[in-house]
């Protein structure tokens, strides 16, 4: 089996004007990511995932990465991530080229399993068939009392656990953390983002309303070139394990994090960081520092089933975000929706990730190749 061609599609959904959330960055007026297909000589496609700048996105992939790997024997995954590195090294090695290179590795890893009929956990040694799993949303609103509603929802949709968002004012936040956790109860997993928005001198003060109300992380206080601010804050932390690593890229960015000790908890994206590869390595890197892995999701379905089958496949990995703010590139991307029970989410058991795509879905949201991407705020990326 040879690869044959790889391509990109990408997509983009705007959301409702009643439907946009303010976040740090502003409005959040609609969602982003691309799809990578490598298709084999043998009639197989092997489907991947990268959350990126989608324009060049597609010139790493298609104009420099794919005709390279064009003939090469897919399964040789491994190899293949090593040539795409030493390929991008030189303008890569964090940014799009890392997360480029991670789409055609998750869609290898695709192709690996159905060659073997195997899941992709399966194929990385894992037993387990769910994952802890929470809902990541509670944006800023308005009035806190929205917060409670929202969180309510969560649980009536049966996640156990959930994610919000801070860092806007410390009136603000300690209000809407209270509304929150009075509406979820002390039994169940409260993390808190910080946006990157805190100073030292703040995310100090807010440590002992943290610490009230039984927060599981304290997620980016800072931004992730601070590495110096999150070392600074330990002493403080009361023991709250503070996480990062949505913005970081490959082992040499993450080892720069857990060396430092900067955090307890490190957020690989396999869509982002170099792929299941890659964060497979991070994850176990991790593991022998006594570190937790809980990777970040926040764009598609096919990269939130390649970083389930992260979790399933690394016993130090704690959980699995989903996000919640109705964006249908999770919710209707895929012909069968992933399951979620008491908490969890099954590892799909299907060869490969185990998933199929959404053809009309895919229709409805493609940039046409050549239209520039619509101005809008991305949640990550703004274009004008």
């Amino acid at each position: 089996m040879r690869i044959r061609d790889i391509t990109v599609t990408n997509l983009q959904f705007e959301y409702p004007p009643e439907r946009r959330f303010r976040y740090a960055g502003g409005v959040c007026t609609g969602r982003l990511t691309s799809l990578v297909k490598v298709r084999t000589d043998e009639g197989l496609t092997g489907l991947g995932s990268v959350y990126s700048h989608p324009d060049l996105t597609r010139t790493v992939v298609e104009n420099h990465l794919g005709p390279a790997l064009a003939g090469r024997n897919p399964l040789d995954v491994e190899g293949i991530w090593d040539l795409c590195y030493r390929l991008t090294r030189w303008y890569g090695r964090k940014g799009v080229a890392m997360s480029a290179l991670g789409g055609i590795d998750i869609a290898l890893w695709d192709l690996r399993g159905k060659a073997e009929g195997k899941s992709i956990s399966e194929l990385a040694g894992a037993t387990c068939d769910a994952v802890p799993a929470y809902a990541s949303g509670l944006l800023w609103k308005a009035h806190t009392r929205e917060l409670a509603e929202e969180a309510e929802r969560h649980l009536a949709h049966g996640f156990e656990a959930m994610k919000m968002r801070l860092g806007r004012s410390r009136d603000y936040d300690s209000s809407a953390l209270i509304a929150v956790r009075d509406a979820i109860g002390c039994e169940r997993r409260l993390m808190i983002d910080g946006n990157a928005r805190y100073t030292l001198r703040e995310a100090q003060a807010m440590m002992p309303r943290f610490e009230d109300a039984g927060i599981f992380w304290l997620e980016e206080p800072f931004a992730p070139e601070d590495l110096g601010l999150f070392v600074a804050l330990r002493p403080a932390t009361r023991g709250i394990p503070v996480a990062a690593g949505e913005n970081e890229f490959g082992m040499q960015g993450f080892r720069e994090l857990m060396d430092s000790g900067a955090v307890q908890v490190v957020q690989p994206d396999c869509c982002r960081c170099g792929g299941f590869t890659e964060a497979r390595r991070i994850g176990q890197q991790a593991g022998t520092l006594g570190l937790k892995v809980a990777p970040h999701t926040w764009s598609d379905a096919v990269a939130l089933t390649a970083n389930i089958h992260l979790v399933a496949s690394l016993p130090n990995a704690v959980t699995v975000e989903v996000d919640q703010t109705g964006n249908p590139l999770i919710d209707d991307l895929l012909t069968r929706p992933l399951n979620l029970r008491d908490g969890e989410m099954r590892v799909p058991t299907g060869p490969g990730l185990g998933v199929e795509l959404n053809e009309d879905i895919v229709a409805r949201y493609e940039i046409p190749r050549g239209t520039p991407i619509p101005a809008g705020n991305y949640s990550d990326m703004l274009f004008w």
